[in-house]
């Protein structure tokens, strides 16, 4: 597999869990930033993005968007087998 089909898939996965943390962070008040969550989902759905397009022989392009559609994926299936509308814990005790 080359080089940048890895970066891409990669990237897709990371934007993908940017996408989702960012929306997390807008649709709800008082939501505090912890940054190694927030480095933990954006590695792991680079690396599902990597794993998924490398199952697949395409090009740069569509492997960032193999990537991107591998951790929505995830997000899904996590939330029907967990029965949960979000995959984010709630945050208590947070002062404004």
């Amino acid at each position: 597999m080359e080089l940048s089909i890895i970066i891409a898939a990669f990237g897709g996965g990371a934007v993908r869990g940017m996408v989702g943390f960012i929306k997390h962070q807008f649709a709800y008040k008082n939501v505090g930033f912890n940054v190694p969550y927030f480095l933990a989902m954006i590695f792991l759905s680079g690396t599902v993005g990597v794993m998924v397009a490398a199952a697949f022989n395409v090009n740069a392009v569509f492997a960032f968007i193999i990537g991107y559609a591998g951790g929505d994926f995830l997000e899904n299936v996590y939330k029907i087998i967990a029965k949960k509308p979000e995959i984010y814990l709630p945050f208590k005790n947070i002062k404004p």
